[in-house]
């Protein structure tokens, strides 16, 4: 795993919604390498301990990433008051991404909530041939529409209670469009609830999955190993590291 530490200038901040906000900082080397499903560790200022961010989108030509997360803490609200002009300690870019298909006919892409934004850079890589099935709670937290619209993905808005798009799960949207015309592959990121069952869906129709698992991590490179997780492999149960091993493992691999 080849990464870099790097002051990344800040060239844009936007509030996108309540306490969720999107960076773009140059990254310039980091964005020539990194992959959908990657993310980068973060040093907020005046803190000791790195926060973990998915990558949102990737752009090698301009040399920058976009970032987009929700405020949780005080890391991550420290990370929300910078602003344009200034620099973001950044380590990355961190652990496996995506596999990416390039004979695939077509792909379903699964976000939950603040797993949608890696979702993105899948949908910028596919077009198209994607499928973005995005959840949220409600309408006051739906995120980046224009932006996986304007990458040529059909994409399909859900909220649990039905304040935008349609109401219901993602695993119902995920149902039907597997029902209706199959895929090559299922990308998933969210909450891990929602990712065992668009695992089991994903299985039910024969069709390879891989999801992306958040843990609370510490180094971000495998050497702490805090963020570990079950997994099996060859028959047998092993513990995998979010950080070193993933953040993106085969669906069937990982023990639910």
């Amino acid at each position: 795993m080849s990464y870099q530490q790097i002051a990344a200038p800040i060239l844009k901040k936007e509030a996108i919604a309540a306490n969720i906000y999107r960076f773009v900082i140059l990254c310039k080397d980091l964005a020539k390498t990194a992959v959908p499903g990657q993310f980068v560790h973060i040093l907020p200022k005046g803190s000791t301990l790195r926060r973990p961010i998915s990558i949102c989108e990737i752009d090698a030509e301009q040399e920058t990433l976009t970032i987009v997360f929700e405020v949780k803490g005080e890391g991550t609200k420290n990370i929300s008051q910078q602003n344009p002009g200034e620099t973001m300690d950044v380590l990355g870019p961190l652990g496996h991404g995506f596999t990416l298909l390039p004979d695939a006919k077509k792909v379903v892409l699964v976000g939950g909530g603040i797993g949608n934004p890696p979702m993105l850079s899948l949908a910028n890589v596919y077009g198209q041939k994607a499928v973005a099935i995005c959840g949220y709670r409600s309408a006051s937290i739906v995120t980046l529409q224009k932006e996986f619209a304007a990458s040529g993905a059909k994409t399909i808005l859900c909220t649990d209670d039905g304040t935008a798009g349609r109401k219901g799960l993602v695993t119902q949207c995920l149902e039907e469009e597997l029902c209706i015309s199959g895929g090559d592959m299922v990308y998933a990121c969210g909450p891990r609830p929602m990712l065992k069952h668009v695992a089991e869906v994903a299985k039910k129709y024969d069709i390879p999955c891989e999801v992306s698992m958040e843990e609370r991590m510490g180094c971000g490179i495998g050497a702490c190993l805090v963020c570990a997780c079950q997994l099996e492999r060859e028959g047998k149960s092993v513990m995998g590291h979010v950080c070193k091993d993933g953040p993106v493992f085969c669906a069937e691999e990982v023990v639910w």
